[in-house]
């Protein structure tokens, strides 16, 4: 079964429900007899449970789908992001990565050429992925599971941030008004946010240019808490232009030819 298909199959399934096998074979691009194969494989991986006539998603798989969806979304800048903050990084020291997916593209940046740092992090992803990295000392944060995000959050995890410092923070972020305020949409992500802020020397925005201009629940920070933000090139004069009145330096990612997404 070939990666893609399998990667779609889950995809329907999480965007759809339950579906029948005529239906996936055709959004697929499958026989059904070929579908028939990938199902009973996926179903034997513990990724779908096959039903009468068709299949759904295995529930501890739901999660995981969310995640990569989202992590898709606007792949190429997230990537080209990742790769400046990754010049940024201070080899011997202290870092932590927040559970944001543009974040997460740093982590793999890291597994790619790896640096000696000790690595801090409440987000399951960027740890599994750097847990055999050499060189590399992953701590994960303790506390509440947040599925949505497939991050530790809540005052447990607050708690132990209370006692640690950190030489870089790079952070993710749900949204950010024309005002300069960083929000999220979980409360408990929020208070976790800004406690990563407060124990942090440099503080490290990463997000894709359509984090910009909108706002959602819960206050996280301000952008004039932070003293780096990075992002793709394809950012507004007109928010290049408030970001630098906020006193906050500002670099930008150039995209690959014909990149975006």
């Amino acid at each position: 079964m070939k990666d893609d298909r399998a990667q779609a199959i889950r995809q329907l399934l999480f965007s759809n429900g339950a579906s029948s096998i005529a239906a996936i074979a055709q959004a697929v691009g499958a026989s059904v007899p070929t579908l028939r194969r990938d199902l009973a494989e996926l179903e034997e991986m513990g990724v779908v449970v096959r039903t009468h006539g068709g299949a759904r998603l295995a529930d501890q798989f739901e999660v995981e789908v969310a995640f990569e969806q989202r992590e898709a979304r606007a792949l190429t800048a997230k990537r080209a992001i990742g790769d400046l903050a990754y010049e940024m990084l201070q080899p011997g020291t202290s870092v932590f990565l927040d559970s944001g997916t543009t974040v997460l593209q740093l982590a793999r940046r890291i597994r790619v050429n790896p640096l000696p740092l000790n690595v801090f992090t409440n987000c399951l992803p960027a740890a599994q992925m750097l847990i055999d990295v050499a060189g590399v000392k992953v701590t994960l944060l303790g506390g509440q599971l947040r599925k949505e995000n497939s991050s530790v959050v809540g005052p447990l995890a607050e708690a132990m941030l209370e006692g640690l410092w950190f030489k870089q923070l790079f952070l993710g972020v749900g949204a950010i008004a024309d005002d300069g305020a960083l929000s999220s949409v979980d409360e408990n992500e929020a208070r976790l946010n800004a406690t990563m802020i407060a124990r942090a020397e440099q503080r490290i925005l990463l997000a894709d240019a359509s984090k910009f201009g909108s706002r959602l629940t819960y206050r996280v920070a301000s952008l004039s808490d932070l003293q780096t933000v990075v992002t793709e090139a394809t950012l507004s004069p007109e928010w290049v232009e408030r970001i630098s009145a906020m006193g906050v330096r500002l670099r930008q990612a150039e995209l690959p030819s014909g990149g975006g997404q």
